[in-house]
Formats: structure tokens, sequence, C-alpha cells
């Protein structure tokens, strides 16, 4: 990244260039990327395509002012928090599913975040419901956040009896909880972005892929909820998780939704696309 897309991404989150990568710079990062740039699917449901590459990224989020999913809401914070002097590693990730069961090689993008002020934090602006705040990366009791209670354990093995990494502690995969419920499974192998191709593909077109079958758009508003647009049902949901829900009956509604709550305009309203 250049020094003008630098400018032109903190401009898109509203913060200041922090003077030095430390701690307290990425938490306000962080937690203004989650305020600021949605996580939504719509590119799969509008034909767009999705391409793992920094500059498409850049071009959709800062210049286009829309979202993305995983790997491209991670993908572009973490090419912007480089660029500010942070030491980033991408990690690979496999979230949790129905019945424990973990999901595809490459099922989602993490960041191993370094500061100048030491210690090593989990960065994820691209899971939906996540912890607002960086979680530190080797600490393994109850971490308390806006978003819940989160603990990050080594992994026991998984279904084929492998444990991940190389046999050492700091080699092993962990896992992310949750309130006590385990969100994803991750490698602590840095990875680059284009590994996350066939990934993004996957979610893209499976008929399987929760992404495929829903559409939703989602972030963390300034009170410490959040706001969700699944379709044409709207989801308020308060700090103290008290939810508002309501049914969207108009085209017109739809599009103001996105376009006042979200900051995206469309010219239409997104329909599920078939994946078949």
């Amino acid at each position: 990244m250049n020094s003008a897309q630098v400018d032109a991404y903190l401009r898109r989150l509203g913060v200041e260039h922090p003077a030095w990568p430390t701690v307290d710079a990425l938490r306000e990062l962080h937690l203004r990327h989650l305020q600021s740039v949605p996580f939504e699917n719509l590119s799969i449901h509008l034909g767009e395509e999705i391409v793992l590459e920094e500059k498409r990224l850049l071009d959709k989020v800062v210049g286009a002012r829309r979202g993305g999913f995983c790997y491209e809401l991670n993908g572009s914070f973490g090419a912007l928090l480089a660029a500010l002097g942070y030491d980033v590693a991408l990690l690979a990730a496999r979230v949790y599913g129905d019945e424990g069961r973990l999901g595809i090689p490459y099922d989602h993008l993490a960041l191993r975040v370094r500061t100048v002020d030491g210690g090593a934090w989990l960065a994820d602006v691209g899971f939906g419901a996540h912890s607002h705040l960086p979680l530190a990366f080797g600490d393994r009791g109850e971490q308390e956040d806006p978003g819940g209670t989160f603990r990050i354990v080594e992994a026991e093995p998984d279904a084929a009896g492998v444990r991940g990494g190389h046999g050492t502690v700091e080699a092993a995969d962990l896992d992310v909880f949750r309130g006590g419920t385990p969100q994803y499974r991750l490698e602590v192998r840095p990875r680059v972005l284009g590994d996350f191709v066939a990934g993004a593909w996957w979610h893209s077109t499976s008929p399987v892929s929760h992404f495929t079958r829903s559409l939703v758009c989602s972030r963390v508003t300034q009170d410490g909820g959040r706001i969700t647009l699944s379709g044409r049902r709207l989801t308020a949901t308060a700090a103290d998780g008290t939810r508002e829900v309501r049914e969207l009956e108009t085209d017109e509604e739809v599009l103001a939704v996105y376009r006042e709550r979200f900051g995206i305009g469309l010219d239409h309203v997104p329909a599920l696309r078939d994946p078949a």
C-alpha cells in the first residue's frame, strides 16, 4: 500500500494516522473497522467476482466503500496494519459447525499482529459476531471483551487424531472459544493471501456453504451493539443483548437500510443466487 491508499483507508475508518504501531492504536483500528466496514456476502449474490489480491480488496473496501467476508476484510485490514508498521501474519482457521465438526481447510482467515510495545494479538474483523478488540494471543485464560468472554487454548486432536502443529506447544493448533463455545481452530503457521483462494471459491460457490444459502450484512454499532440485515429481516441488537427484529416489506426499505445503516449504495435488492 502507498501512503495515499493508507490515508484513504484511515479516512474510511474515521481515525487519525497512528504515530506508532502500538496495541492501543491497534485496538482503535480494530473497533473502528468493525463499526465502519460491514461483514457482508452480497458479492456472491450480485454476481461480483471476489479476487484475493491486495489492490482488488482495497478497491472494494476503500474505493467502493463496501464490506466483505473474512478473506476480504482481514486481508485488507492486514495490508493496512502492515503498511502502518505492524508485524502481521495471516493465519488459516477451520470454523466449528454443527455438532462440533470442523469446516474445510482455509475456512477462515485471521491475523496475528505484533506491536512495538510488546505482545502478539489475535485480530479478526471478519468473523461476524466476535471480539470487538484484539485478543492477547498468548493468554490462555478468559479474556473479557465487549463482544463476550473469550479463551484461546491449545487444541485437542481432531477427528482424525491429529493435534496439528509440529509437536511443540508453540506450534500447536489453537481453539478460540466465545462464551464457552468453540468458534474456530487456528493454525499458527503464517500463510499468504493466495493460499485462501480455494476456500473463498468454495464458500462462494458450494451449495452447502452458508454464504451461498443466505444474505447477510452486519456491523458493530457505536453503542457496542450490532445491526444485521439478513435478506429482508433487520435485527438491531443492543449492547445488553436485547433485540428488536422487523421485516422490511418493500425494496425501497431494504435499499434505504443498506444505504443509511451500512453505507452501501445498490441499484437493486440482492436476491439469493442458486449455486447449483
